[in-house]
């Protein structure tokens, strides 16, 4: 007789800003294998950010295989597949065909500002006044940005030849990439007779700019200034449900798709964060802190983003303040790859700790403006304070500490929306393996930082929604009780040393406002842009 095996295993895609990541988790929530891969990043002019949406999705389909290979289970040991996503990145395609219309329109893009400052400046005919950023806050949680979904589907619509025609004919699919991700696994365009699923989760709506935070449902009225016809959008799922089938990958056909968050929720969820209050931070490509504010979205008024943490299905949402720097671990990553300054990123820790400070050195990475809490899409990067008293190894670390810096800063401004003072921080990240960041980010905060044991928490929390409603775990609590505490910092430095190094951080800061202006255009891309 042939031996019954128990689904007691969940696979986490987990696709972000640079690459892809495939893990298989088993019941313990321990990793049994895991597939990686790096996707290309397309710079096509000075401000704009791309993506080649079929080359995730066909990286994505071989780590699959890959991983599940490693792991040696068979389809009916495998529950159900989570996915989790870099958010915000925008994919058009045909809806009869499949292919898009041009590259993913990454979350770090700019070249969309210029629609973002037309629709501030429209006039609001109640007053008589221009709209400002403000303009959809108590509607979607959100400033007015470049940062969001929302401004790169219209740029799409008004720039791609033909794509506003189609679009209106209802030929066209907008989603992000969980969408783009999702249609693809249940089938694409065509596969044998079968639909496929357009659909997003709660979390990925709430980043676009035209979800109503309080129906969870698309906006008639940001629908209508940003000129998106409602058929291209994805129907709005939980977080945690079952919501397709997988067909036309070997090994996982029939498997069931059942968790859905975008990165920064994931990680939340593989933090166990559940309860009001608790908040982490992850140090990645940019840095997320998200700070849950239970069942009723709280709107900031220290320029954080309202958010949905999570929703498990046939429950109420759980909302959340997020502070979002824009540039991370991406900074080491460009003095890796444009300054030289790097071989790999194995050298991080050794040369940032290698000296006790930054030698009155600080880099403000501004590359795409700044985003929480200040909402400067004008500034730019500064390196200031430098001496040749300065090596690569103080830059090096004054990198690292710039990640800290804006950490505060977004900490901060939750404290003030909130009034609650945390206790301590959960960390997770590429970023928070540097034992010397996370002693200076305990440092800079005067509060413990806790790193957990497992470290893979975007994945993890993909794994666990999807766990959660295919029945390998029972419920948040049992899921709260895997989760580990892997190492503890608590801060050693004086609040005099702390007031200062922070002086210092925001002279740095002022010197990078303001300086986009038409001569900077001019000079970026050698032509006035209108």
């Amino acid at each position: 007789m042939a031996t019954q095996h128990t689904a007691d295993h969940v696979i986490a895609i987990d696709q972000g800003t640079t690459s892809t990541r495939v893990i298989v988790f088993d019941r313990e929530a321990r990793e049994v294998a895991s597939a990686q891969r790096e996707h290309t990043q397309i710079f096509e002019k000075p401000g704009w950010v791309g993506h080649d949406a079929n080359e995730i999705w066909h990286t994505t389909k071989t780590l699959l295989r890959e991983a599940l290979g490693k792991a040696r289970l068979g389809r009916d040991r495998i529950a159900g597949v989570g996915i989790t996503n870099q958010r915000e990145t925008t994919v058009v395609w045909s809806a009869e065909t499949g292919e898009p219309i041009a590259d993913a329109i990454v979350w770090q893009d700019t070249r969309v500002q210029p629609i973002i400052d037309a629709l501030a400046a429209e006039v609001d005919p109640a007053t008589g006044e221009a709209y400002g950023t403000e303009r959809f806050r108590k509607i979607t949680g959100l400033p007015l940005a470049s940062y969001f979904s929302a401004g790169k589907v219209r740029w799409l619509l008004d720039e791609i030849p033909g794509a506003r025609d189609r679009a209106n004919r209802g030929e066209l699919r907008f989603g992000t990439i969980d969408s783009w991700l999702i249609y693809n696994l249940t089938g694409g365009a065509a596969l044998n007779g079968t639909a496929s699923i357009h659909v997003t989760d709660v979390t990925n709506a709430s980043r676009t700019q035209l979800c109503d935070l309080h129906t969870l449902d698309w906006s008639d009225e940001a629908l209508a200034a940003f000129d998106i016809p409602r058929s291209m959008l994805p129907r709005i799922v939980s977080s945690s449900e079952r919501i397709g089938e997988i067909h036309g990958v070997p090994g996982l056909e029939g498997v069931p798709i059942a968790g859905v968050l975008g990165d920064q929720q994931a990680a939340t969820f593989g933090q166990a964060a559940f309860a009001p209050g608790n908040a982490k931070h992850t140090f990645g490509t940019g840095g997320f802190l998200i700070v849950n504010t239970g069942e009723q979205p709280v709107f900031s008024g220290n320029g954080l983003l309202t958010t949905v943490a999570y929703r498990v299905d046939g429950e109420n949402p759980v909302y959340a303040l997020e502070g979002s720097v824009a540039v991370a671990g991406s900074l080491h990553h460009w003095l890796r790859d444009n300054l030289g300054m790097l071989r790999d990123s194995t050298e991080i820790e050794g040369l940032a700790a290698s000296v006790p400070d930054t030698g009155g050195a600080f880099i403000v990475p501004a590359f795409s403006g700044l985003f929480a809490p200040r909402w400067q899409p004008d500034a730019r990067g500064v390196f200031v304070g430098l001496t040749r008293f300065v090596t690569r190894a103080h830059i090096v670390r004054a990198a690292s500490e710039a990640s800290v810096y804006q950490t505060v800063e977004v900490i901060d401004a939750a404290a003030a929306d909130t009034g609650v003072r945390l206790g301590e921080l959960r960390v997770d990240g590429g970023g928070s393996v540097s034992d010397m960041m996370m002693q200076f980010q305990a440092d800079m905060l005067g509060i413990d930082v806790v790193r957990p044991e497992i470290l893979e928490t975007t994945a993890l929390g993909a794994a666990f929604a999807a766990g959660l409603a295919t029945g390998v775990w029972s419920s948040l609590d049992e899921i709260g009780g895997l989760v580990r505490e892997g190492r503890r910092w608590v801060p050693r430095m004086g609040a005099e040393d702390r007031a200062r190094r922070l002086r210092l951080w925001n002279r740095a800061v002022e010197r990078s406002l303001g300086w986009v202006d038409e001569d900077v255009r001019v000079y970026a891309d050698g032509q006035p842009r209108s």
